[in-house]
């Protein structure tokens, strides 16, 4: 017979990797239900197209970079090699700042070509592309978060004791970066 404790671990592994899927599901399923949106309304006429930032191919670039940096934490976390894991997460925190800092830049040159969220000149196209980018930064920044948290935590302890943290952070950030792949390539060919 197995102890509470001993229940509880065997099961919360496959517990909170089952919870990070459910939330990248419904996530799937809130930009699948968007780009969907997006297209339709396109249909009806009054869009206003637009060419995307260039800094956006740029940030493109930075985040296919930034899963490799995380994936080489990964790597390193199975190998308990602590000091490579924080180098490799600290290069991925480093990446997901200089993607924000060229999304906010091609914000202000989309506002420049008065492709805007609301307002006078305000359009379909420009609200759907605000609210895509948008949303995609806003997840991005809980990235963000949790990849400090689990930073933090690597740092705390004398050893990688376990690679989950940073296997699970890693699954949700390769599913950031392909997500941002889709939008970037929706946006791109869907004018």
């Amino acid at each position: 017979m197995t102890t509470g404790s001993q229940e509880q671990s065997r099961t919360s592994v496959p517990t909170a990797k089952m919870l990070l899927w459910l939330a990248i599901a419904s996530m799937i399923m809130l930009f699948a239900g968007l780009t969907s949106a997006y297209i339709v309304r396109q249909s009806e006429g009054n869009w206003t197209r637009f060419n995307l930032p260039s800094l956006f191919t740029v940030s493109t670039v930075i985040i296919i970079t930034s899963s490799l940096s995380v994936q080489r934490a990964v790597v390193n976390a199975r190998r308990n090699n602590k000091a490579y894991v924080q180098r490799a997460l600290v290069l991925t925190l480093v990446l997901g700042a200089m993607f924000v800092i060229c999304q906010f830049f091609g914000w202000e040159e989309l506002y420049a070509q008065k492709i805007v969220f609301a307002g006078r000149y305000a359009n379909p196209a420009g609200s759907f592309l605000y609210v895509l980018t948008g949303l995609h930064l806003l997840h991005l920044f809980g990235g963000i978060l949790y990849l400090a948290f689990v930073l933090i935590k690597t740092t705390r302890e004398p050893e990688m004791k376990s690679p989950l943290k940073v296997e699970l952070f890693a699954t949700y950030w390769h599913f950031v970066d392909v997500l941002w792949v889709y939008l970037y390539l929706f946006l791109l060919f869907v004018k």
